[in-house]
């Protein structure tokens, strides 16, 4: 039977090139994602994927994504939390609000926390039942997780958060034979990066802020998603990959 891989975030963006580059390779994919059902599934090579409205911040929403696909496929491959939002309107960190802080923290960090809970737990029965081998979580980190940006702090704590989660579920799932990585991607051209294109267009372009001197793209991160689930880093888990330009190097 096919492989099965849920994509949270999968309708637009880095998820959908994920749900692509996944569906190309044979997977089953369940994108779940926020949006009312769009037309992505009939975008994706093959058939038998599904997509789930979810709202990852609510805990009926995170247990209706499990229970389907329970249900529809019996199996769950991998997880690849990539959902995220970044603040409604950019404010200094003096000004931040409870509201953004929360709302975003509740998407960002709390939801992917406790769905990947909920997927690890269904992981090990199958494992346990010798349906899946080797089942993977890769979780959607961001180069925000360690650069200061004080007009969206929440972002960027939501982020390192999601960097101690990748941590912290790797050391408690290793036994089970279930490994968890953490991707950081770049500057990467989505929805939520046309509001500042310019500014990172310069910095790119004329200041040098990369050393490779480009946008990352979506499916640049998929690829990486790719080679993670196909088992090329299978004597690794808990670790980051910064899929960025090289902007993680510190340079003079």
């Amino acid at each position: 039977m096919s492989k099965v891989a849920c994509v949270t975030g999968g309708a637009s963006g880095i998820g959908f090139a994920i749900a692509q580059e996944l569906a190309g390779d044979g997977y089953k994919v369940v994108i779940a994602d926020v949006k009312p059902e769009a037309d992505v599934i009939s975008k994706l090579t093959g058939d038998g994927h599904n997509y789930i409205s979810a709202d990852l911040s609510k805990p009926a929403d995170r247990e209706a994504i499990l229970a389907e696909i329970r249900s529809r496929y019996g199996r769950l491959d991998a997880l690849v939390n990539n959902a995220g939002v970044a603040p409604l309107q950019r404010r200094d960190i003096l000004d931040t609000s409870e509201e953004s802080f929360d709302r975003v923290m509740s998407i960002n960090l709390k939801g992917p926390f406790f769905l990947t809970q909920l997927a690890a737990r269904y992981m090990i029965e199958l494992a346990d039942k010798e349906i899946v081998s080797k089942p993977k979580i890769v979780n959607m980190s961001s180069n925000s997780a360690y650069t200061s940006s004080t007009s969206r702090p929440e972002y960027c704590l939501s982020k390192a958060g999601v960097s101690m989660m990748t941590k912290l579920y790797a050391d408690r799932l290793a036994e089970y034979g279930i490994n968890v990585y953490e991707i950081r991607p770049g500057i990467i051209r989505t929805p939520m990066t046309e509001t500042v294109q310019g500014k990172y267009d310069k910095l790119i372009n004329e200041d040098g802020l990369l050393p490779i001197r480009r946008w990352g793209e979506p499916k640049d991160i998929a690829l990486a998603v790719k080679a993670i689930l196909g088992g090329a880093f299978d004597y690794s888990t808990g670790e980051v990959f910064n899929i960025d330009g090289g902007f993680h190097l510190q340079r003079l």
